[in-house]
Parts: structure tokens; sequence; C-alpha cells
């Protein structure tokens, strides 16, 4: 069995883009219609912008989405998943690619998600950090116990957990879990406390357009960050991708899940080709990763 994975933010890369836009009729007409549903060239930033203009979180998002969702509707002779996942948001091209979503209403759901959590970034401060070498409980007990706001955000893979919250949160807790042993905590170069209580206007923000969003039964499961299990009903995705946006993206639990449904071959679909099939690795060694875009 085999599922396709789509990797969120940090996957962005200059150039992005413009090899399938070159070589292909059906990835030009796409691009043409990205640009088209955001009012502005987007394939211009992708194929010619600096890393800063990537960097910003209502460019990067919009682009990432769009290029691997893209690399997956122009691939050729490609077998059709058993399931598909995607890490934050790349749960949106997942969501296309299991044909519960039309590119243009998804596109336009990434694009109001990425300027509702930049608002709420710039009206709240925060940051994240990737916790490395200690287990999830143990993190999870020092951000409970902390008064400030800090929380999981990032279940990576076993012994790679990423924390979110305020400045001085975040900082608190860092030190902490240096002192009780984490091998490294590195903090992330990041334009707000994503997957945190910090998130909570993005959520209130964004939930009357993902309830107004045509959503269909998929093809095949969806497995989903919240909870890291699959959906198929279309109620419970809208629901799941509301709460995504101060839920934790539990990666490690979504590969876990797949296979033990019997899932041993994984496809990174889009951005750089390598960010999702590390982590899974570290879950298991013997799974299998390709990649696809």
């Amino acid at each position: 069995m085999t599922a396709y994975v789509f990797p969120g933010q940090g996957a962005q890369f200059t150039g992005m883009g413009k090899d399938s836009f070159d070589l292909s009729e059906l990835a030009k007409s796409l691009y043409k219609q990205a640009d088209d549903v955001l009012g502005y060239s987007l394939s211009r930033v992708m194929f010619e912008g600096s890393e800063e203009e990537l960097r910003q979180t209502k460019i990067t998002q919009p682009a990432i989405f769009v290029h691997s969702t893209i690399a997956y509707l122009t691939a050729e002779e490609e077998p059709q998943p058993d399931a598909v996942a995607g890490h934050s948001l790349g749960e949106f091209s997942a969501l296309v690619a299991a044909g519960a979503m039309a590119f243009p209403d998804a596109l336009r759901l990434v694009s109001k998600r990425a300027e509702a959590m930049q608002e709420a970034a710039d009206g709240q401060a925060g940051t994240m950090a990737a916790v490395l070498g200690l287990s999830d409980d143990v993190i999870e007990d020092v951000c409970a116990e902390l008064k400030e706001v800090v929380v999981p955000a990032n279940y990576n893979s076993p012994g790679q957990l990423v924390i979110s919250g305020t400045e001085e949160g975040v900082a608190k807790a860092s030190k902490i879990l240096t002192d009780l042993g984490a091998r490294r905590v590195v903090p992330l170069v990041v334009g707000g406390a994503f997957h945190s209580p910090l998130m909570e206007p993005a959520r209130e923000a964004l939930r009357e357009a993902i309830e107004q969003t045509h959503i269909r039964p998929p093809g095949c499961e969806v497995y989903q960050n919240v909870d890291g299990r699959p959906s198929l009903a279309p109620e419970e995705i809208k629901r799941k991708l509301i709460d995504q946006l101060t839920a934790p993206v539990r990666w490690t639990q979504t590969i876990q899940a797949m296979q033990a449904a019997g899932i041993q071959q994984f496809v990174e679909v889009g951005g750089k080709g390598k960010v999702l099939a590390g982590l899974i690795k570290k879950v298991d060694r013997s799974l299998q990763v390709d990649q696809l875009g």
C-alpha cells in the first residue's frame, strides 16, 4: 500500500515550479489559474523571487501548496494512493489529491489561512523551537508546568518535537529542556507561534471560510494532523481543518497509524522532496520513501 504525503511551510525554494511550467501545458494552465485566483502573479515570485520574498507567510503557504498540488496533478502514470496526508499546510494539497477539494477552492482557503496567521502573529509576538533528543512526555510536562504560553506544536518524529508560544515561554522552556538533557534546542526562524493558542484569532477568521467551502467525500483516506487518524466524512474533515491552526501537528502519530494500516511505501510530493522523507525514516527506517515533483 502507498501513501502520498505533502510538505508544509519550510519546503519552499527559489525557482520552485519553473521546470514543470516549462515542460507541461497542464502545469502552465494551472499556474495561470492560481495567479487568477490570487489576483497577483504567484508564479513570478515562485520562479524568480528571492528567498526573502518566499519566506513571507502570505507567499510561502500559497507557493508550497501550488507547487505540491501541481506536481501531483501533472504526474503521469502514477498509481492512485491508498491514503494521503500533509504536514500542516500540506493537508490542503492532500485533500485536493484525494479529490475532496477543487484546486481553486483549496487555494483560496490557503491564501486566507496565510493572511489570517500573519495577522495573528502581528497581533501577538511568538516563536518556535525544535527540541531534539528528549521524549515527548518530558517536553509535554515542562510546557504544562509553565505559566507562560508554550505548547508542543509539531510531533515531527521520535526525538524531535517543536514547541511554540510566546517568546518568554519558549525561552524558559528551552532552558529547562536543555538542563534536562535535550541534545539540542534550536530556535526556528518563523513568523509566529504557529499551532499554539496564539493562533486562535486565525482559527476564528478561517472557520467561516472552511465551513462554506464545498468538500466532497475523498476517494481515499485522508490522515489529518489534529489526531493522526484517517477521515472520510466532509464535516469531520472541515472540523479538523479548523482545529488544526491551534492544535499540534501529530506527524509521528500519523506515520505510525499509516504503517499500522499496512502502508509501507510513501511518496513525498513537491517542495524540496526530502523534508518529510527524513522524518518518516526516523519513525521507521524500513519504510520506503520516494519523491515526486
